[in-house]
């Protein structure tokens, strides 16, 4: 019986670091991959024809080794992109490799016959998407803020006179610099006087200000949930832009409505675990006091207070001492 639990990450990632050390601790056999080490040091060789069911053949790392019929469960966090491995090559050679390499070697990983996916990466791409995460919100029943997604400058002024105050979010993180960096841009209010011909270069998404008294994190892990409320000192618009180490976490109970939302959102995506956040108008006991902003189907969690706990629901749920709530997010 399959039994190997396959961790696809970058080398640095201390918060696969806490489960591989909770699955050591249970005697739980983990293999440890980063996809981008393609070469001397990682190589396999995959092998299917008529009347056999899946892929077969072997993974090798520098120190492991698996069969990957004997992987029953994929921890899918946050490994380093193809393109890093090739950046010493010209750009039509390190885009072919790269491409080569996502194709190939990851369409075996991400697609092992029967593995249980925590979370699959087909269907974290799927629910990346925030005009989807608030298309799935409404259908759930949650509240969201009332939401443009638009590159005309006009159609944003007649949101913001209908709306206003309004803030502007990106859809994704900036990507790396030349050097290397990486930076961010976070939630602020934005004057509808300044909107110009420059929206329509892109996509933008603008949304009303939600009066919030705080925000809420959180984290579902199968059918396990850590809610924490979020308060920044200096009352920040968006929390995740001062100095983590300052902001002031207190537990709290989310609503049984909210509970079902939130289990029902992963089991339409075929997810097994997300990072909810949530704006917060009331003192929390009430469903119509949280207000849905997004899911992170592969978001960070190991700077929680529920860090520890929400490590054992990780090793219970990849360990299959618990299940993942839904079929769809077992298998492939």
């Amino acid at each position: 019986m399959a039994s190997t639990v396959l961790v696809v990450t970058a080398l640095e990632d201390v918060t696969a670091d806490w489960v591989i050390g909770a699955l050591n601790e249970r005697e739980v056999p983990v293999v440890r991959v980063d996809p981008a080490d393609i070469g001397p040091n990682l190589t396999f060789a995959a092998r299917i024809e008529a009347g056999a069911p899946a892929w077969g053949g072997r993974l090798r790392t520098a120190s492991r080794e698996v069969e990957l019929g004997e992987v029953a469960a994929v921890y899918y966090r946050r490994p380093t992109p193809y393109t890093t491995r090739f950046e010493h090559l010209p750009q039509q050679q390190r885009d072919f490799v790269a491409a080569e390499a996502r194709h190939g070697l990851g369409g075996i990983l991400n697609d092992l016959h029967g593995a249980l996916y925590v979370n699959n990466p087909a269907a974290v791409t799927c629910a990346d998407f925030k005009p989807v995460q608030l298309q799935r919100f409404t259908e759930l029943g949650l509240a969201i803020p009332p939401t443009l997604v638009t590159n005309d400058a006009e159609a944003a002024r007649q949101f913001a006179a209908k709306h206003g105050p309004v803030v502007y979010k990106t859809f994704r993180g900036l990507p790396r610099s030349q050097d290397g960096h990486t930076g961010a841009i976070w939630t602020q209010r934005v004057a509808p006087e300044t909107f110009d011909d420059s929206i329509a270069i892109t996509a933008h998404l603008f949304q009303a200000e939600i009066r919030k008294i705080g925000d809420v994190r959180v984290t579902v892990v199968g059918s396990r949930i850590f809610a924490s409320r979020i308060e920044a000192p200096d009352g920040a618009l968006d929390w995740r832009r001062g100095d983590w180490g300052d902001l002031v976490h207190t537990p709290i109970d989310v609503p049984g409505p909210i509970q079902g939302a939130l289990h029902g959102y992963l089991a339409s995506f075929g997810l097994v675990f997300g990072c909810f956040d949530f704006a917060l108008t009331g003192d929390g006991g009430a469903p119509e006091h949280w207000t849905a902003i997004e899911c992170n189907p592969n978001g960070q969690w190991g700077w929680l207070p529920d860090a520890l706990a929400i490590t054992e629901a990780f090793a219970d749920i990849l360990s299959r001492k618990e299940t993942a709530g839904h079929d769809d997010a077992r298998r492939s």
